[in-house]
């Protein structure tokens, strides 16, 4: 991706900003700046945006399972993301104002630690492409900030410089032609570092589907036209069930369950959904239905719906009209929804596709789940 160009400033330097990154800090800290950045605000506390890529990470880490480090090396942003998630009892989709107004003022200790660490490097390493006219020798990088900073300082057309040293409250100012052209192009330079970002998720995190869909918070999904197949389904046959109570569809107004969370998937694939109540589904949440208690009545649900897509009319069309939104793997439409299959070969062959789905999501850290009343257990 090509960054816009600028007479006064090297772009060639900005465009080597995430060359030979090993953990996530650069992007969620350039983000940070870029995010705060504004024709009147060009200086920040490490504190402001430390507060910013814990809310930037929040919905990666809590309600996507995303892996931000290395595998086996503890990084400092998923632990603090996790630590108030499991202590503080917010809920994975959680207003990033609210996040960012308890990080302004909580007094936890621990978190104030993991803070301080997330500022030991990133602040001053992120602009090591700029460094052409300074020397930062090892023990310079580990030693007093007042010395790293002073000779940081020495370089010209840096982005941002340091005014003052004091841990979480240390200052930075964006340069002005910097902060002119971040500005100018901010949108830009935020899908890029998106980009970056996605590419570097993706590596961390290979068997994970969706990446590009999983670092901004959670938007509102449409799948009226799936909800609207199912009830035209158990108007057809009112006999069907739901798979997890056992309730009677006929009289209720359905929700649209993903077997395997979205959470997880990132996709509205017809396979994956099926009808339940309203109480039902905000009971599993982001959850994996247990798959002995329910694949089976999962397959039975999604066969009975096949044979009537085969056997009556208004299914058929509805099923065709639908398709082209929610069966977007022609593989999986042609193995699954093709004319005669019994009862056996059609389980089989969800088996094949949700199975794998379904254990790499467990391997992620989403739990398994049994219905009992409304009630996880």
């Amino acid at each position: 991706m090509q960054l816009p160009y600028s007479e006064e400033l090297n772009i060639g330097y900005l465009s080597r900003l995430f060359d030979n990154t090993t953990n996530c800090y650069k992007f969620f800290w350039f983000q940070a700046i870029l995010a705060k950045l504004n024709s009147e605000h060009s200086r920040f506390t490490f504190d402001e945006l430390i507060n910013e890529m814990i809310a930037d990470a929040w919905y990666m880490v809590t309600e996507y399972h995303l892996r931000l480090g290395p595998l086996g090396i503890t990084d400092n942003l998923e632990e603090v993301v996790k630590y108030i998630f499991d202590i503080y009892q917010f809920p994975s989709s959680e207003k990033r104002e609210k996040i960012i107004s308890f990080l302004e003022t909580t007094e936890d200790k621990k978190i104030r630690k993991y803070k301080v660490d997330l500022t030991l490097n990133v602040p001053y390493r992120l602009q090591v492409p700029f460094y052409d006219a300074i020397n930062i020798n090892r023990s310079m990088w580990s030693g007093p900030k007042q010395e790293l900073t002073d000779e940081i300082n020495r370089q010209k057309r840096l982005m941002y410089y340091f005014l003052l040293i004091g841990g979480l409250g240390t200052v930075i100012e964006v340069d002005s032609l910097w902060a002119e052209y971040l500005n100018k192009h901010k949108e830009i330079l935020k899908g890029w570092t998106q980009l970056k970002l996605i590419q570097y998720l993706q590596n961390k995190n290979p068997s994970v589907p969706g990446i590009a869909d999983k670092i901004e918070p959670p938007v509102a999904r449409d799948i009226d036209r799936v909800r609207n197949y199912w009830k035209l389904i158990i108007q057809i046959d009112p006999s069907l069930h739901d798979i997890y109570g056992d309730v009677n569809l006929s009289d209720k107004i359905i929700s649209v369950d993903h077997f395997v969370p979205w959470q997880y998937v990132a996709h509205d694939e017809l396979w994956n959904l099926h009808p339940t109540t309203r109480s039902i589904n905000s009971s599993k949440s982001n959850l994996l239905p247990s798959w002995d208690y329910y694949f089976d009545a999962l397959g039975e649900l999604e066969y009975k719906a096949y044979c009537l897509k085969i056997e009556n009319e208004m299914v058929a069309k509805e099923f065709n009209r639908i398709a082209p939104y929610h069966l977007n793997n022609q593989e999986i439409r042609n193995q699954l929804y093709v004319d005669g299959l019994s009862e056996v070969e059609f389980k089989t062959r969800l088996d094949h596709i949700i199975r794998p789905v379904y254990e790499s999501a467990k391997n992620c850290g989403f739990r398994e789940w049994v219905y009992s009343e409304g009630n996880c257990v």
